[in-house]
């Protein structure tokens, strides 16, 4: 096959990857750091390329990031506000970091932006943790990480010292500490919470519903859980929801997704029993249940993945691992997984059927340039999405 032509059969893809970010922002899956096994090393991605997926086409780009790019890194905390990317924490080649960086996703030009905080004090370095976004500020929750043996206050136990982890006088441990960043003050402050707060873990997940925020399992020590607990943002209030159902096991490295006003979804992550999972999980945070639901993607696991909310509720995961990644780390992924939550529109519906059946029925060939302008040019974009050659291949 002559050269030029293999290379546009072949498709650009993002490379595999555990311990990413990613965010969905105006219809397009962002993606940036992580790591990946080669022979037996673990290797940061590039942190100067940031991937995008377009989840209408199904095509995916990459670009090149400038500005004050932070370290590669995974285990990083990421979030989408007002058209912006921030991640927080995460481990690099020199251990965990508490920098913050942000970026513009909405101008093209992808360039980094160190934030330097002027009111409070950062978190101690950490990665694993989560965040949630509400009223224009970034709550983060937990994780694991390293402090100085002054700042830790065995009154209070919300930070587990890891007895394998330890130089001098600085310890490393899972923290269960709430802390708030405003990107408009570029403030950091730490509220005085109520009610019984979770213990504290690391590689949890966590959703936002309303005003509240809400974790689900992750791991302290050799324990993997499957509790869950929702912090009222207003009143800084916890309090635990005890299923009235059966539950999943406990696990670590999972996914939790808000796809209705009182609906949570947890997708795959690490067992109790270090099996890689691939099961998915409705819960019910009015009536407390939770419900394990039938989908596709039963023969591929995975942990250490990324999840986000898509159009019409659809989940997209991406990455993660399908190994025990502590004793075999070879099993990185590198594709999109759609979940339909939701029945679709019938819009969306009408769309993906003439998308999908154009080429092989006359009838809808003979007849697409009918449909209005706008409406043909949304079904000729989608028209990418199913085409014949679209094989993730990397270039």
């Amino acid at each position: 096959m002559d050269s030029a032509l293999e290379r546009r059969c072949l498709e650009l893809v993002a490379r595999e990857r555990s311990g990413h970010t990613a965010v969905v922002e105006d219809n397009l899956l962002y993606v940036w750091g992580g790591y990946m096994s080669v022979a037996d090393h673990e290797v940061f991605l590039p942190n100067d390329e940031i991937w995008v997926y377009d989840l209408e086409r199904g095509v995916w780009d990459v670009y090149h990031m400038t500005g004050e790019v932070p370290p590669s890194m995974s285990g990083t905390c990421s979030c989408s506000l007002n058209g912006h990317m921030y991640i927080f924490g995460g481990c690099d080649d020199n251990g965990q970091t508490n920098q913050i960086y942000c970026v513009d996703l909405t101008d093209g030009k992808y360039m980094w932006r160190k934030i330097v905080h002027e009111i409070g004090s950062a978190p101690s370095p950490r990665d694993k943790l989560s965040c949630w976004v509400y009223k224009g500020r970034i709550i983060y929750f937990g994780g694991y990480g390293h402090k100085q043996l002054t700042d830790i206050d065995s009154r209070n136990r919300s930070f587990i010292v890891d007895d394998a982890s330890w130089v001098e006088d600085v310890f490393w441990g899972w923290n269960n500490e709430v802390h708030v960043f405003d990107p408009m003050q570029a403030s950091w402050s730490e509220p005085q919470t109520h009610g019984h707060a979770p213990a504290p873990r690391a590689a949890h997940a966590s959703a936002t519903i309303g005003g509240r925020g809400y974790i689900c399992g992750g791991r302290v020590m050799e324990t993997r859980t499957i509790d869950i607990h929702c912090l009222d943002l207003e009143s800084w209030t916890w309090s635990e929801i005890i299923p009235v159902s059966s539950t999943p096991v406990g696990r670590s490295w999972h996914t939790l997704t808000t796809v209705s006003d009182s609906t949570l979804f947890l997708f795959g992550g690490l067992s109790v029993d270090c099996k890689p999972m691939s099961d998915g999980w409705l819960l019910d945070v009015e009536t407390k249940n939770w419900r394990e639901i039938e989908h596709p993607y039963k023969n591929k696991p995975r942990l250490w993945h990324t999840a986000c909310p898509g159009k019409d509720s659809d989940v997209i995961v991406f990455g993660g691992s399908c190994d025990y990644i502590l004793l075999v780390d070879t099993g990185h992924c590198n594709d999109a997984l759609v979940f339909q939550m939701q029945p679709y529109p019938l819009f969306r519906i009408c769309e993906d059927y003439i998308a999908k059946n154009v080429k092989s029925c006359e009838m809808l060939k003979d007849q697409l340039h009918l449909l209005p302008p706008k409406l043909l040019r949304a079904v000729q974009t989608r028209m990418s999405f199913y085409r014949p050659s679209k094989e993730h291949t990397l270039v």
